[in-house]
């Protein structure tokens, strides 16, 4: 699993425009079982992705991000594997 960390390069009005075809692209993610967990930081200067997947796929498919596309957003990788999880989550340790 790799969490993807995001970090916003241009003015919040430029993401704001941006963040209709970014949604679409999250829940697409969804949609194919690569995307667990989204969010936004607080405060909002980027936002935070949990993917399944090896690094070099979930490099490959956040490349095709609108924010990563329009060069929007810097991407920080961290592969994780989950050993301690709260019930309810087993499903992040497969």
């Amino acid at each position: 699993m790799i969490a993807v960390l995001l970090s916003y390069r241009v003015p919040i009005e430029t993401i704001d425009a941006l963040r209709p075809a970014h949604v679409d692209w999250l829940k697409q993610g969804l949609a194919d079982g690569r995307l667990l967990l989204a969010g936004r930081k607080v405060p909002v200067t980027g936002g935070m992705l949990l993917v399944r997947g090896t690094l070099d796929d979930v490099k490959t498919w956040c490349a095709t991000d609108p924010f990563a596309t329009e060069g929007a957003a810097d991407y920080e990788f961290i592969e994780v594997a989950p050993s301690i999880l709260a019930p309810g989550l087993e499903a992040l340790g497969q």
